[in-house]
């Protein structure tokens, strides 16, 4: 049986401490009272507050458990950041398959296109521009944003899944089902579910701390998008994942060290 990491014992420790402290508590006293170099408290308070679970005071004296530091972190980045640091990266992909693309944040619990660029050929679903809201079930950008948040997936099925086309998905089980393969795949791909003629391929962009903070997709005809039995067309799906980790990493995904 493989031992415990020591690491993550010593991040829940920082929690536990931080947790009991109404105040701001130092650096020097997380280190004192856990035991620990100064050295290795810095890295990781540090981390903690990358990935929100922890926050600094202005002055960067002290520390303190984030308001909620186990919940989805939907308001981390400010819209216009996500915009701008995923702009160019979005431009290419449009650029390179001549596909209208997207980028999608949630905000308030809905999907909100942040950044769109149209096709050269003007296909594509025109609800899905910068503003816009998206239907979270009858879009791959929305499906991204629902398979890695389980509790807003649960919400809109108990609010009833409103049908677009006679492919959308409207049963909850299907739905989570569908989730679950997304999840499992890194990928989400719509054929005809918002409009009968569209289909939208997309996949996640992960932020510092590897949570899933926005969704970068593609939307066109359907015999452009897909292959056989729905298939996303291979090339194609290879763009849309590559556009993806590039923003992740814009967005300082796997710089934590």
């Amino acid at each position: 049986m493989p031992g415990l990491i020591q690491s993550v014992e010593r991040a829940t420790a920082v929690l536990h401490l931080l947790a009991t402290r109404s105040e701001p508590v130092g650096l020097a006293e997380i280190a004192s009272t856990l035991g620990l170099a100064k050295t290795t408290a810095h890295g990781l308070v540090r981390t903690l507050v990358a990935v929100g679970a922890v926050e600094q005071t202005p002055d960067t004296a002290g520390y303190w458990l984030a308001d909620d530091p186990f919940g989805a972190r939907k308001n981390r980045w400010d819209l216009n950041e996500v915009r701008a640091r995923a702009m160019n990266w979005t431009d290419a992909l449009a650029a390179r398959t001549t596909m209208a693309t997207q980028i999608s944040v949630l905000q308030d619990k809905q999907v909100r296109i942040v950044h769109d660029v149209l096709s050269a050929s003007g296909d594509g679903l025109a609800s899905l521009r910068t503003g816009q809201i998206v239907p979270a079930h009858a879009t791959a950008l929305g499906r991204i944003h629902l398979a890695f948040d389980v509790r807003l997936a649960r919400e809109l099925v108990a609010s009833g899944l409103d049908r677009h086309t006679h492919r959308t998905i409207t049963d909850g089980a299907e739905l989570a089902h569908e989730l679950a393969e997304v999840r499992d795949r890194g990928w989400a791909c719509g054929c005809g579910d918002l409009d009968p003629e569209v289909a939208t391929i997309a996949a996640p962009v992960r932020d510092q701390g590897g949570v899933v903070m926005a969704a970068v997709g593609v939307s066109g005809a359907i015999d452009e998008l897909c292959g056989r039995g729905g298939t996303p067309r291979s090339s194609l799906l290879d763009n849309i994942i590559g556009s993806a980790r590039s923003i992740s990493r814009a967005m300082g995904h796997g710089q934590l060290s």
